[in-house]
């Protein structure tokens, strides 16, 4: 019987956003692709630095312990020639993570293949490659890479986002954009008791969701928060919202413009989404951040 994801967190990652490759990608930038891949071949035993979402990856997959059949699966999907990737290979397994699973596809679009591996979450540092997934249906968010220093252990993850064109739909957001905020919060208490539209995340937080059900609430291994420039006067609407779609979300901020970063940063968040450079500017300096991209 072929393996079925379809019951599974299926989280695909680029080779960039999972390890440091900063410095390689300079160099190919440079001096092109046939001397990134004689460079990569010749250092394939030397191991790569921990990336953006190392420590997210490596908090998630240890989920899997908890049972026999593994409910997460993270799957690398890189835009590199395969040659390239013994040296990606070789730092996973050096790592010890949990990855069984990758594609190479040689400059092809990662996003023609999403589909074909019922993939949840996809994080990559390029933009292009986030964009066409946003637009085929597919969370997707372009990871901030920058180095962070290694968190201590935790027995879970914990998983922050943003409200309105994340988890919600950008309808409410284009409302404050056009008209003010005094129009938004008057359309939203309008329609208070209306559930919000399904923002690109929605699904991920539905099947975080369906594995959270597995456990007693203070015993779940993913935490998730919301953190919203919302204030108060908006909460009912979101709550609602929550209920309607069945699931749960551990924390809620709505600060009213106040600073995420800080919040975000209390949460211990292993990643945070958010649209906004404005808030992922300050957040990625701590936390690592990811940008939510809108469709086209």
């Amino acid at each position: 019987m072929a393996y079925d994801l379809k019951k599974k967190l299926v989280i695909a990652i680029s080779s960039r956003a999972l390890f440091d490759l900063e410095d390689e990608n300079k160099m190919f930038e440079k001096k092109g692709l046939k001397e990134y891949y004689r460079y990569q071949i010749k250092h394939e035993n030397k191991r790569l630095k921990r990336g953006a979402a190392f420590d997210f990856v490596k908090n998630i997959l240890r989920i899997n312990k908890h049972f026999d059949d593994k409910l997460i699966e993270v799957i690398i999907l890189s835009r590199n020639n395969a040659a390239t990737g013994l040296r990606i290979k070789n730092s996973i397994d050096t790592y010890n993570l949990d990855v069984e699973r990758a594609g190479w596809t040689a400059g092809t679009p990662i996003s023609n293949y999403l589909k074909a591996f019922d993939v949840d979450l996809f994080l990559s540092v390029h933009e292009s490659d986030v964009q066409e997934a946003i637009n085929v249906g597919i969370a997707a968010a372009r990871i901030i890479p920058k180095k962070y220093k290694k968190e201590r252990k935790r027995k879970d993850v914990h998983i922050a986002f943003d409200g309105d064109a994340v988890l919600f739909s950008d309808e409410s957001e284009k409302i404050y954009q056009k008209y003010g905020l005094e129009a938004f919060i008057k359309h939203e208490k309008k329609n208070a008791k209306n559930p919000l539209p399904k923002g690109p995340f929605a699904k991920l937080l539905k099947v975080i969701s369906r594995i959270q059900k597995k456990f007693p609430m203070e015993k779940a291994p993913i935490r998730t928060s919301l953190i919203t420039a919302r204030d108060f006067a908006t909460f009912e609407r979101v709550i609602r919202t929550f209920d309607a779609w069945n699931v749960r979300v551990d924390e809620a901020f709505f600060l009213g413009g106040v600073e995420k970063r800080r919040v975000v940063k209390s949460f211990k968040a292993d990643i945070f989404f958010d649209d906004q450079d404005v808030h992922l500017d300050k957040t990625s300096k701590k936390t690592p951040s990811a940008k939510v991209l809108y469709k086209r």
